[in-house]
């Protein structure tokens, strides 16, 4: 496309939200669909629905890249009509006197359903109640969780957008889904790793040797992705089972993954939450051996040093052996010890999950896999290191990094004082109150930046 043209295009686009909604009816554009299929998309897939008398019977996945089911790629009728909230609703006993809202009923109380009107006002009427009575930071409005899948109406950027624009509130940092990992990352690799593209499938199919999963139940959670996924990692999964890598799972459990790669894969359960004792076993041996990489540990890492009289006992006369390990982790110190020279002697790549990072002290476990990691030396070579998300969102894939529409986000709130700008809130407390003196008062004293 030529610039001038893209640049008419783009033009146009940005001038969508300012054209009447009326002028994008559903009759001025295209008639709605009574019958046949129609194709859409929702964080498991492209999907073919099929439409009968003007409602959804059935739908299945548009494309097949894999022989590994996606169950829930037929399920949209079901999410349609049967679980779907159709309208807002409300405890009665709140309903019936919002002032006193009777705490002790939630939870056994009824549901009313309300007009989205009614719920508006009632919304609006606590938070500005809440507001001049407690103070912005008294509003949770985190809202973790999942999401409409486009990138326009996140609900949950809404939301915040609207709390941002309207006073402040109180969020939340990080996230469950690796909560521990994202927030030691950063201090070990310098970037947060769990998010971010991991060494292309192409390349692990082509040089590894031993595939390590630890942790991580791949068959099972690739069903979902970020926005709309485009499946490409079942068929990694699939050419992986396929092939003549040697694939081992360290799990206690025995997932959907462990099942599908049955008679292929080689399963080693560990005691729940042992992993770290399993992996100084066998950083200890490799140490003990001499078989580590010491001029990658040198050139490439900082800190080894430290580690060295932890892993021996010298700082607490613990040697963490091999033997040590197995009593903890419930795996032979035989098995321990093979393994850490297998992934030394091959090029090995270790898939680690987000479930091991969920528990107590547990941004040790992503942290002693890139310790090991370091060890083996195989970090930035082909097929070899680790990596912390080719259980999700097609990680892997080479089409996962690549770019997608932008939309809404959160707003900023700019402060300013005798007309000149300070720069964006440093908080929530000092946005929600810049906001919401900006709201009541006077544009001098603040504004929000909204960056669409």
């Amino acid at each position: 496309m030529k610039r001038r043209n893209f640049l008419k295009l783009g033009a146009a686009v940005s001038a969508l939200p300012l054209i009447p909604s009326s002028m994008l009816a559903a009759d001025k554009l295209t008639a709605l669909k009574k019958n046949g299929e129609i194709l859409t998309a929702a964080r498991w897939g492209i999907l073919k629905a099929s439409v009968k008398n003007g409602k959804i019977v059935k739908s299945a996945p548009w494309k097949i890249t894999s022989k590994i089911p996606n169950t829930l790629q037929n399920t949209m009728a079901d999410l349609v009509y049967n679980t779907r909230i159709k309208a807002p609703m409300v405890r009665k006993s709140y309903l019936a006197d919002p002032d006193n809202p009777k705490p002790e009923l939630r939870g056994l109380d009824e549901w009313v359903e309300v007009k989205y009107e009614d719920a508006i006002k009632l919304v609006a009427r606590e938070l500005k109640k809440t507001r001049e009575q407690k103070g912005a930071s008294s509003v949770f409005a985190g809202s973790y969780g999942w999401q409409s899948t486009g990138n326009v109406h996140v609900s949950r950027t809404l939301l915040h957008r609207f709390m941002n624009l309207t006073g402040g509130f109180t969020g939340v940092t990080g996230d469950y889904s690796t909560g521990a990992a994202q927030v030691i990352m950063p201090y070990v690799t310098g970037s947060n790793q769990v998010y971010e593209q991991q060494t292309s499938w192409p390349v692990v199919l082509e040089n590894s040797k031993v595939v390590v999963f630890w942790g991580l139940n791949p068959i099972s959670t690739l069903r979902v992705a970020w926005t709309s996924s485009d499946e490409q990692g079942f068929k990694y999964f699939e050419q992986l089972k396929n092939s003549d890598k040697e694939i081992i799972i360290i799990d206690p459990i025995k997932t959907v993954s462990g099942k599908y790669f049955e008679g292929k894969a080689r399963w080693i359960t560990p005691r729940p939450n042992t992993d770290v004792a399993m992996m100084l076993g066998m950083a200890q041996h490799l140490y003990s051996q001499g078989k580590y990489d010491k001029e990658f540990l040198q050139n490439y890492t900082v800190g080894f040093e430290k580690f060295v009289p932890y892993l021996t006992g010298q700082s607490d006369g613990v040697a963490k052996t091999p033997e040590w390990a197995s009593e903890i982790c419930g795996i032979s110190a035989d098995v321990i010890k093979e393994l850490a020279i297998k992934f030394y002697e091959n090029r090995t790549m270790i898939m680690a999950g987000w479930g091991i990072q969920r528990a107590h002290h547990g941004e040790q476990a992503h942290w002693m896999i890139v310790t090991l990691c370091a060890m083996l030396g195989q970090i930035g070579l082909a097929g070899g290191g680790f990596g912390f998300s080719y259980h999700y969102a097609n990680g892997g894939a080479p089409t996962c990094a690549g770019r997608v529409i932008g939309g809404m986000n959160a707003a900023s709130v700019g402060v300013v004082k005798d007309g000149k700008f300070l720069g964006l809130a440093q908080d929530q407390k000092q946005g929600g109150e810049a906001a919401q003196a900006w709201l009541v008062n006077t544009a001098k004293v603040a504004f929000p930046l909204a960056r669409i």
